[in-house]
């Protein structure tokens, strides 16, 4: 059974290059690898890397999450070009997120990726919500589910497979499975309905949620047998593979285990186990299953032939992808502005107090560099941890940098966002409150925020920043949801991706010469 076992694991790796112990484990059966920004440093070593992967072993999969907006492994060190879901839900139109969808995957195939851990299915019922936000297509059902089909049809008909997620539902929750086990004590109706519509249009896979619904489930979805297959298989009717969320994400590593995770999350009716870690770890978790009780010759059998299945391309009728233009008119439909929100009559001083989205790769997405880059006269600062990929994090400095061009990110110890810090310890951040305030003296002052309304941090200083300049425009780049916070001087943009910010900077100075 041992490389029936491989077969049903997803591992992900370190660097640009493929390990030669993890190709050897390719030649032995491993089912697939998932990629991260971190393996990815432009389009040429990306298709060389992928290439190398599936040279390595027959039937591979390799897989991504390039969700668009503000979830993009391919475009984290610049920002993704497509608006993101929730500004799609926005705009509404059906027919541009297949396309959007097509867009995608087009970019995905001729990398030769042929997994992408998306849509986001999840109906973001809890303003809340730490981790979903902006990743859904809203917080109505009937409008979920229509997007996640159209968007699931543009991709497959790239031969991508699509993969919807986070079964049974991760939006009515108000903590991160990443950090710790999320409970949904609300109606898991309304949560079902995206995927029965996904299952329905012939999404290939699905991605399970580490959340605990009681009444269904005793521990997360993820490694229950009623969910995954009472659920999921008996009542959906769902054929394709079953894709687990990383088993290293507190949910589950900080309970029951990885390896042993691992081994129950099979057992109920997963297919395929997705583990990041280092090599060590994914090895010892092999071992565990080989021989491991709850695991039948047959189960692993049948779960090997699956993601077999997944990785093989299904050729479909091609969807006609969107175009640049066409994801910059959604941005552009999506924006959401309070009365008198418009071009800045002077060159503004940009006050970025949004820290990075915990939990998923954060992209170096910034409003002031953009409106730096559309009138060289903008200054400002960021209030917040660098959030480019790869950069250092943990310097002290005594003042933010006011000049224009790429701010100066430092922090004064690591953050984390979940618990409403922007890490900088709060003598440091007060200091720096002051001096950007008095910088902005005489100029327009945008202040930018991601959801305010749950980081008490960011909240207060937002709050502090308004009582000193009233006259302030709020750009608010996550959910909306802190809209209430900024006294009728608000800007949305519904997602942080880079088009959604150009969208934002093209109504305060104007497009970019």
């Amino acid at each position: 059974m041992t490389s029936t076992v491989d077969r049903c694991l997803l591992v992900g790796m370190h660097g640009y290059t493929l390990p030669g112990r993890l190709r050897d484990w390719l030649a032995d059966g491993l089912g697939g690898v998932v990629l991260f920004a971190g393996n990815i440093a432009d389009r040429d070593q990306l298709g060389e890397l992928v290439a190398d992967i599936r040279s390595a072993g027959e039937d591979v999969v390799v897989a991504v999450d390039e969700e668009g907006g503000d979830v993009t492994r391919l475009h984290a060190a610049t920002g993704a070009p497509h608006p993101g879901n929730l500004a799609l839900g926005a705009v509404d139109d059906v027919a541009l997120t297949e396309r959007v969808g097509a867009a995608i995957g087009a970019e995905l195939a001729a990398l030769g990726i042929n997994l992408n851990l998306a849509p986001v299915a999840d109906v973001n019922t809890n303003p809340d919500n730490p981790i979903i936000g902006t990743r859904s297509f809203g917080a109505d059902p009937d409008r979920v589910a229509a997007h996640v089909v159209g968007y699931l049809t543009g991709l497959q008909s790239t031969g991508v497979a699509a993969c919807a997620k986070h079964f049974p539902g991760h939006g009515d929750t108000a903590v991160d499975s990443h950090l710790a086990l999320p409970t949904v004590t609300g109606d898991l109706e309304p949560h079902l309905v995206p995927f029965r519509a996904a299952i329905a249009a012939g999404v290939r896979s699905v991605l399970t949620a580490h959340v605990t619904y009681p009444g269904l489930c005793d521990g997360p979805a993820t490694l229950s047998r009623a969910v995954l297959t009472g659920l999921l298989r008996d009542e959906l009717g769902f054929t394709g593979a079953v894709v687990t969320d990383s088993m290293t994400m507190s949910a589950i590593a900080g309970g029951v285990g990885v390896a042993e995770g691992a081994a129950r999350a099979l057992a109920a009716g997963a297919d395929l186990v997705c583990m990041t870690g280092d090599f060590g770890l994914q090895r010892e978790v092999r071992d565990h299953l080989v021989g491991h009780p709850a695991l039948t010759g047959a189960r692993i059998a049948q779960a090997a032939a699956r993601v077999r299945a997944l990785a093989r391309p299904v050729p479909g009728d091609p969807t006609t992808a969107a175009t640049t233009a066409e994801m910059a008119d959604a941005a552009r439909g999506a924006l959401v502005a309070d009365p008198g929100v418009g071009r800045l009559d002077a060159a503004p001083y940009v006050l970025e107090l949004s820290p990075p989205r915990q939990g998923i790769e954060p992209t170096a997405g910034s409003l002031l560099a953009m409106l730096t880059a559309r009138d060289p006269r903008v200054t400002g600062a960021r209030l917040a941890p660098d959030t480019v990929p790869g950069s250092p994090a943990g310097r002290t400095a005594g003042r933010p940098d006011h000049s224009g061009g790429r701010p100066d990110h430092t922090v004064g110890r690591t953050a984390d966002p979940a618990a409403g810090d922007t890490g900088m310890t709060a003598d440091i951040a007060d200091r720096a409150l002051s001096d950007a305030l008095a910088a902005a003296a005489g100029k327009p002052l945008v202040v930018v925020v991601r959801d305010a309304h749950r980081v008490p941090a960011t909240r207060q200083r937002l709050g502090t920043v308004l009582a000193n300049r009233p006259d302030a425009v709020v750009v608010g780049i996550g959910t909306g949801a802190d809209r209430p916070l900024a006294a009728g001087r608000y800007l949305g943009t519904r997602g942080g991706a880079r088009v959604n910010l150009s969208a934002a900077a093209d109504l305060l100075v104007g497009a970019r010469r």
